[in-house]
C-alpha cells in the first residue's frame, strides 16, 4: 500500500465555490486519509511519496458523464468495417491520453468497452474508471441503426450486421426484443443502459425530429434495468421524445438541446438528470456530411436555450462530451468542460466536472463497477486526484492545458502523472 502526501496545497474540494489556505492531505493506498490545515506529521522512516503543493491547487480528477471510448476517435467509415482488435488498440491508446488529461473517470454512453474497462481495471493499460452502458440500444431505423442499404430487411439466416457483433449497437424492436438487449448488456457487465429515443446528428436515416420507441418498449428497458438495481439513460433532443422516455420510466436525458418550457419542467419536477453538451457551430463542431449539415445547426441553435432553462429549471443537470469519430476533438476533452462558462461560473462548472457528474455515476446503486466516493477531496473519498500550477478558478483555461498545468495526476491513489 502505497503513501502520498500533498504538503501545503490550496484545495479546491469540489463542492464549494473557493480553495482553502495551505493544507496537507494524505492518500493511504487509494483513499484520502486525511485533510488538515497544518503539517502531516509523518512517522521517522515511513514510506511516504512527498509532493510539494506550494502555489498549486489540488482538485478532484474530472469526470466526463458522456463519453465514447471505443468510438471517440476513429471515423465512422472506418469502424463501419473495422476489426474488433484494431478499435481496442485505438480505443487503449485513447484511454491512457484521457487520464492523463486528467479525467480519471467516464461514463461510457454506448459501446463495447467491457474488455477494455477490464484491461484498465487489472492494471494492464493506463485508463479512467468506466462506467460501461455496453451496445446502444435502437429501434430499426433509429439513431443507432448504422446498417449499410443492402442489410436491411433484416435477415434471421445472415446473421447480425457488422455494428451489431461488434457490440456498438443492439437493433430492437418490440417491448420483448428491447427486454431481451437490455438483459444481454447487463450480463456483460453494464453499469446502466443507453436508448435512443430520438433522431439524431450523426445517423443517416433518421429525421432529428422524430421520437423513436414507445412508452412500453423504453419502459421495458427501465423494468430491466431496475430488476438489477440501475437505470436507462437515453440519446433524446426533442419535447416529444423525451416526454416519452420520462413516462416510460427512464432517469436520465442525454442532450436534450430542443427542448421546451413544458418539458423543462417536467424534468425538474420528476428529477430527471440532464446531461447537456456545450454543442455550438464553433471551430470545435463536429464535422457532418452534407445530409447531416442541416441537422446539426437546428440541434446546435438550441443549445444557449437549453442551458437557460435548465438553469431556470433548476434541472439536475450532468456535463459530457459525447465526441465521436475526431480524434482531434477528442484531445479538447478539458476545452469542452472550460467552455461551460458561457453559461456558469468557473466554480461551478469546476463542480459539474467533478462532484455533480459523481452523482451520475452513483445512480448504478449496486451495478456501480467502483464503490466509494468520487468528485471530492475529503477524508475517506477515493484519491482520484489533480495538481494544478495555477488556479483554475480563476483561469479555468487551465484544464484546457493539461500537459502544462497539470503537475501530477493520481487514479486510484496511484501516481499516473509525477511532478518533473
Amino acid at each position: 500500500m502505497t503513501t502520498t502526501l500533498f504538503a501545503s496545497v490550496r484545495v479546491f474540494d469540489g463542492l464549494g465555490d473557493a480553495l482553502t489556505g495551505p493544507s496537507w492531505v494524505l492518500v493511504s493506498g487509494n483513499t484520502i486519509e486525511r485533510v488538515s490545515a497544518e503539517p502531516i506529521a509523518l512517522e521517522p522512516g515511513a514510506d511516504v511519496t512527498t509532493i510539494d503543493g506550494t502555489g498549486r491547487v489540488l482538485m478532484p480528477g474530472l469526470i466526463d458523464a458522456h463519453a465514447h471510448i471505443m468510438m471517440g476517435t476513429v471515423p465512422l467509415a472506418v469502424a463501419m468495417m473495422a476489426d474488433f482488435g484494431y478499435l481496442t488498440v485505438l480505443a487503449a491508446a485513447e484511454a491512457r491520453r484521457m487520464v492523463l488529461r486528467g479525467f480519471t473517470s467516464i461514463r461510457d454512453a454506448g459501446g463495447p468497452s467491457f474488455g477494455l474497462k477490464r484491461a484498465i481495471d487489472e492494471g494492464h493499460v493506463a485508463g479512467p474508471r468506466i462506467w460501461p452502458a455496453g451496445a446502444l440500444i435502437s429501434q430499426t431505423g433509429g439513431h443507432a441503426d448504422f446498417r449499410l442499404p443492402y442489410e436491411v430487411p433484416a435477415d434471421p439466416s445472415t446473421g447480425l450486421s457488422h455494428f451489431e457483433r461488434l457490440g456498438i449497437a443492439a437493433i430492437a424492436d418490440g417491448p420483448d426484443a428491447v427486454r431481451l438487449r437490455a438483459r444481454e448488456q447487463l450480463r456483460q457487465g453494464a453499469s446502466h443502459l443507453k436508448l435512443t429515443a430520438g433522431g439524431g446528428v450523426a445517423s443517416s436515416y433518421d429525421p432529428l425530429d422524430v421520437t423513436q420507441y414507445t412508452e412500453a418498449e423504453v419502459h421495458a428497458a427501465v423494468e430491466a434495468a431496475e430488476n438489477w438495481g440501475t437505470y436507462v439513460t437515453v440519446h433524446a433532443y426533442t419535447p416529444r421524445a423525451i416526454q416519452m422516455a420520462v413516462a416510460g420510466g427512464v432517469r436520465c436525458v442525454e442532450h436534450g438541446q430542443l427542448m421546451d418550457e413544458e418539458t423543462a419542467a417536467l424534468l425538474a419536477e420528476r428529477g430527471i438528470w440532464l446531461c447537456l453538451q456545450p454543442f455550438l457551430d464553433d471551430e470545435d463542431a463536429i464535422p457532418n456530411p452534407p445530409s447531416s449539415r442541416a441537422k446539426q445547426l437546428t440541434m446546435v441553435a438550441g443549445t444557449d436555450t437549453a442551458y437557460e432553462l435548465a438553469k431556470r429549471h433548476g434541472i439536475k443537470t450532468a456535463w459530457g462530451t459525447d465526441t465521436l469519430f475526431d480524434a482531434g476533438l477528442a484531445t479538447k476533452q478539458g476545452k469542452q468542460l472550460a467552455k461551460l462558462t458561457r453559461w456558469y461560473t468557473p466554480a461551478e462548472v469546476l463542480r459539474m466536472g467533478t462532484s455533480t457528474n459523481a452523482e451520475v455515476l452513483a445512480l448504478s446503486g449496486p451495478r456501480s463497477p467502483y464503490p466509494g466516493r468520487l468528485g471530492v477531496v475529503a477524508e475517506g473519498a477515493l484519491a482520484d486526484l489533480i495538481l494544478v500550477d495555477g488556479n483554475p478558478l480563476a483561469d479555468i483555461s487551465l484544464i484546457a492545458r493539461p500537459d502544462d498545468a497539470f503537475v501530477a495526476i493520481m487514479k486510484d491513489g496511484a501516481l499516473v502523472k509525477r511532478p518533473d
